[in-house]
Parts: C-alpha cells; sequence; structure tokens
C-alpha cells in the first residue's frame, strides 16, 4: 500500500540529487533523458457544487467546473475564475429583497422555490442548493455576462455527474432531481439536449455508472465529437488498465488518472503514453482526502497532460498546489521551456496581461 509514496519520494530525491525540479526529471523519465519542451496543462476548476450532498432538489451536477480558453496563461485564467468566484460568493451571501404578497405564497415566489444558499465544500468550492438543471448554469452565464466574459468564447464549461451517486438501486434508475427517476436510455437524452441547449459545456465527466456500458456507448456516438465523455470513477484502477492494455471500456475519449499509494512513477508514465497513443486525452485528478503536498502538480506537468483537475480556489490544501502552478508557469518562462504551442484549442474549445497575483487561504 506504500509503493505510491516510495515511488514519489525517490523521485523527489533524484531531482534533488540532479538539482533539478520535480516536474522536469519526470518530464526526463518520460522522454527517455531528452529535454522535452513542457506545456502547462488546462485547469478544470470547480465553481459550484449541486450533486446529491447539497440540499437542494438538484443531484446531477456534483461539480460544474470552468475551464479557461488555451490563449490565455494559466495565470489569467486563475485570475478570471477568482474573479467569477467573488461574484458568486456575493450572490450566495446577498439576501433576497423583500416580496410583495401574493397569491402564490408570501414571498411570490413558486412553489418549491427556495433563495440560493451555500456552504464551502471540501472540492474547495460553494455547494449550493439548486432545484433544477439550468439554475446552476444560468447563475453562472449571468455573472460572465455581467463581467464581460462569455460562455463559450472566453471560458467553457464540464459537468461532474457522478453518476454511480445518483443510482437509485431499489428502483434501478438515476435521481436526477429529488423525486426524478431515469432509466440510462432516458439519461442519454437527457444528457443531448444538455448539450444541445448549453453548447458551452465541452466535457461530461461519468455520466454513468461504469456498469451502463451500452450508453456509454450511445452517448459517445452522440456526443463525442462536441463534448469529451471523461470516465473518471467509472474507469479502472490504472494497474489493470496497464495490464489489460484496453483503455476503451467504458467507451470514453479522456480519464481521469491520480496518482494513488498503488500507483509508482513508472505506472504513471506507461499509462499516460498508453492514453496518448489511443488519441484519448488525459485528466490528472487529485485524490479524496489530500494533503497540501503539491507534487500532483509536477507530476501534471512532467507527464504533459492535457488537463488538470485540483477543485476549487478555496481550501490551504487546494491554494497550496495551485500556487505551485503558477511557479512553474513563471519558471518554464523565464527558463524559455515552455511551449505555448501544445495548448491550442480543438473543436470542442472555442487577455490583457494581469498583474501578478498570489492565491491566499479561504
Amino acid at each position: 500500500m506504500a509503493i505510491g509514496a516510495v515511488s514519489l519520494a525517490v523521485a523527489k530525491a533524484c531531482a534533488m540529487l540532479l538539482n533539478k525540479p520535480l516536474y522536469l526529471n519526470i518530464a526526463l523519465l518520460k522522454h527517455n533523458q531528452e529535454q522535452p519542451m513542457l506545456f502547462m496543462p488546462l485547469l478544470m476548476v470547480s465553481l459550484i457544487s449541486c450533486g446529491k450532498s447539497s440540499s437542494g432538489k438538484l443531484n446531477l451536477m456534483k461539480e460544474v467546473i470552468c475551464i479557461p480558453h488555451p490563449e490565455l496563461t494559466t495565470k489569467q485564467g486563475v485570475e478570471m475564475l477568482m474573479e467569477i468566484q467573488k461574484h458568486i460568493n456575493k450572490i450566495i451571501e446577498m439576501p433576497s429583497p423583500p416580496k410583495a404578497e401574493t397569491k402564490k405564497g408570501h414571498d411570490g415566489s413558486k412553489r418549491g422555490q427556495q433563495q440560493i444558499t451555500g456552504k464551502m465544500s471540501h472540492l474547495g468550492c460553494l455547494t449550493i442548493n439548486c432545484d433544477t438543471i439550468e439554475q446552476p448554469l444560468l447563475l453562472i452565464q449571468e455573472i460572465c455576462a455581467n463581467l464581460g466574459l462569455e460562455l463559450g468564447t472566453n471560458l467553457h464549461l464540464a459537468i461532474n455527474c457522478a453518476g454511480h451517486e445518483l443510482m437509485d438501486y431499489s428502483k434501478g434508475k438515476y435521481e436526477v432531481i429529488m423525486g426524478t427517476y431515469k432509466n440510462a436510455a432516458e439519461m442519454v437524452d437527457l444528457y443531448v439536449d444538455l448539450i444541445n441547449k448549453y453548447p458551452s459545456i465541452i466535457a461530461l465527466i461519468d455520466p454513468f455508472r461504469k456498469e451502463d456500458s451500452e450508453q456509454w456507448d450511445s452517448i459517445y456516438h452522440a456526443l463525442g465529437s462536441r463534448c469529451y465523455i471523461i470516465a473518471g470513477t467509472a474507469s479502472k484502477s490504472i494497474s489493470k488498465l496497464l495490464e489489460q492494455g484496453n483503455i476503451s471500456i467504458p467507451k470514453s475519449n479522456g480519464l481521469i488518472i491520480k496518482h494513488t499509494n498503488q500507483t509508482t512513477m513508472s505506472d504513471l508514465v506507461e499509462i499516460t503514453n498508453l492514453i496518448d497513443s489511443k488519441k484519448h486525452i488525459t485528466v490528472f485528478g487529485s485524490t479524496e482526502g489530500e494533503s497540501s503536498d503539491d507534487s500532483l502538480v509536477d507530476l501534471a506537468v512532467g507527464l504533459g497532460v492535457r488537463f488538470i483537475k485540483l477543485g476549487g480556489l478555496s481550501r490551504g490544501e487546494r491554494v497550496t498546489k495551485y500556487n505551485r502552478l503558477l511557479t512553474i508557469e513563471e519558471e518554464l518562462v523565464q527558463n524559455g521551456t515552455l511551449d505555448t504551442s501544445s495548448s491550442s484549442c480543438d473543436a470542442r474549445i472555442g487577455g490583457q496581461e494581469q498583474e501578478t497575483m498570489t492565491l491566499v487561504k479561504v
């Protein structure tokens, strides 16, 4: 169970002895000791959570994630998303104005409608109560409009659906909204309608539990050219993926990988090479119950992954990692080893220079 920690410790010790940063040591390992040009992974930043842990009726969106445009630097992307986060916090904290009494109710609201409230989650973002699928998306859309930003241009969205958490096994259906159940086939239609209505969503993470392989196939064929279908929890462990050499079950065009206690540095190099060879994208994610160790950021940069998913911009253990990401970008720019061409956008992903900032613990 300690092999992952031992392997990381060896990699860190090697980097120290060679007087090189950890990310460069990992990159040399991946590229057979040839000095590579490095690029920054694109940010996947969790802004709000409306999953089963929230007090609202909506269960579907465990994380609503923002992805800054690839042409922005990491620093510019973080600053933009911090500004959006500030406005979300203001809206959540702002008391609702008094409303005249109507026949519908003393507050004039629709039945079952409640003021949006929120609390900080372990994901580093606000958990808010929403009753409909559209509500969190419209919230972010409105904030972006107020800031002069356009969804689908300046930034895009990803949804962590956490399909395995939605399943009501007594009914054999997904509980998308409290009291609203859909079978696997109906969920495909729901996701297609969602992407049609909100084309700025360019990634769906775990839209189904891993057992619904037929629906993974269906959604991949329906949306795979317009939206990344990413397997996280639904994917097999790295050791099993390497053993079988097959990453196409469930059907997806991207995988979330994590450094766990069972995963060596060589495993990470091998799995990213395998994913790259299949023309899939790699998302490097953080683990549950993580510490303030920022090594995973070095691993993501050294392995050359497409995206990095660290959670929200709050909580010390996550802020530390974002600060490390900014530091690495500065080092690569100063050393002239930052490859900006590698972050060019593809068909799914459609600034002014700002002052340097340091994130602070919230």
